[in-house]
């Protein structure tokens, strides 16, 4: 008894071609050493599918994109290599990247240690592009968890053993750049200017805008965060994000401040998962419409101009220090939009 319109499950609630359904995953080893991102989407009034997987390890940056035409079956998550399987909804997911081209493969498990609690979809009619129109909706969850398997980089294995972690959402909704510039209302391809921040306290965790508690916690729910204060350091070369120091008030009054330290050249680029367009093919999410096809290629950290030409939608795995606690978290910017909201001096935004 599932039918929430008189259509069949899979007909989609509205008919707005940008209409999505997406999971995304960043997971690390506990040195840092291997950084794995992936994620998936699927458009129902296009009949798409695709996902993408990338690997970050000694200053390469590896990734896997596979594209197919949708077909009735949601529940086949498979797209390509790229393999996912849900094993218990809300608490535990299997990622899998099968062998393939670009000499990456994984077997990830995903236990959720948080708990998740649905994000409200906001929307309106008095902010819609062009005016008049119900602006796009995004709704879902997120959460923390524990990760546990391997990840191969051309035929070496790393094991992500016991305090390997990992965060994970499942959004769905309208717009968010599905389709490119060719469908985008606005001129909006990326979420915002704001960027976000993951990071997994052993009592509490920082996702975004909430402040999410491990399963059985004595506070109830989440905690919202309201806007938070940044100083931020970036490479002077490529400003590109380096270290920060973020204040983040909570709802209840409470203040805290964290500090975020890169580790090396650990960033997943995202624009490799199609966040922006692709930095090669300019293939954005949604916007591909040809035969199944699976492609992806590598970068060198190391050089220069092939940083410069990644930025986007970036995800730097950090050292992250509050109150004395030190542990690994992901410090997400939209590079270099960042750099350029601390020269313009935007409330909430300046130099370290």
């Amino acid at each position: 008894m599932v039918h929430q319109t008189p259509d069949p499950v899979r007909v989609s609630w509205t008919g707005d071609p940008r209409a999505y359904e997406r999971y995304w995953m960043i997971a690390h080893d506990t040195t840092g050493e291997v950084m794995v991102a992936t994620g998936g989407s699927i458009y129902p009034n296009l009949d798409r599918a695709e996902a993408y997987a990338i690997v970050v390890r000694g200053g390469r940056h590896t990734a896997v994109r596979s594209f197919r035409p949708l077909g009735v079956d949601r529940t086949d998550l498979r797209v390509g290599p790229i393999a996912p399987v849900i094993v218990r909804g809300l608490r535990e997911w299997r990622y899998v990247l099968e062998p393939n081209d670009q000499g990456i493969s994984w077997d990830l498990t995903f236990t959720d240690t948080t708990r998740q609690v649905f994000r409200e979809p906001l929307s309106d009619s008095a902010h819609g592009t062009p005016s008049g129109r119900r602006n796009d909706v995004t709704a879902g969850f997120e959460g923390f968890g524990s990760v546990s398997g391997w990840v191969e980089v051309d035929g070496e294995r790393v094991e992500l053993g016991e305090g390997s972690f990992g965060t994970r959402d499942r959004h769905w909704g309208t717009g968010r750049g599905v389709g490119g510039p060719t469908m985008s209302l606005g001129g909006r391809l990326h979420v915002g200017v704001n960027g976000n921040a993951f990071v997994p306290f052993a009592d509490w965790t920082l996702w975004g805008d909430r402040v999410y508690y491990p399963f059985g916690h004595a506070t109830p729910g989440a905690t919202k965060v309201l806007k938070p204060t940044r100083r931020l350091r970036f490479d002077p070369e490529t400003q590109v994000f380096v270290e920060g120091v973020v204040d983040y008030r909570l709802v209840t009054g409470e203040t805290r401040q964290l500090h975020y330290e890169r580790i090396g050249e650990q960033t997943a680029y995202l624009r490799c998962g199609m966040y922006g367009g692709t930095p090669d093919g300019d293939i954005h999410q949604g916007s591909y419409d040809g035969p199944a096809m699976t492609e992806g290629e590598s970068y060198d950290l190391t050089d220069l101009r092939q940083r410069i030409g990644l930025r986007g939608l970036d995800e730097h795995l950090c050292r992250v220090t509050c109150d004395g606690e030190t542990v690994l978290g992901v410090y997400q910017t939209i590079d270099p939009v960042a750099f350029e909201q601390c020269t313009a001096g935007r409330p909430g935004w300046a130099f370290l």
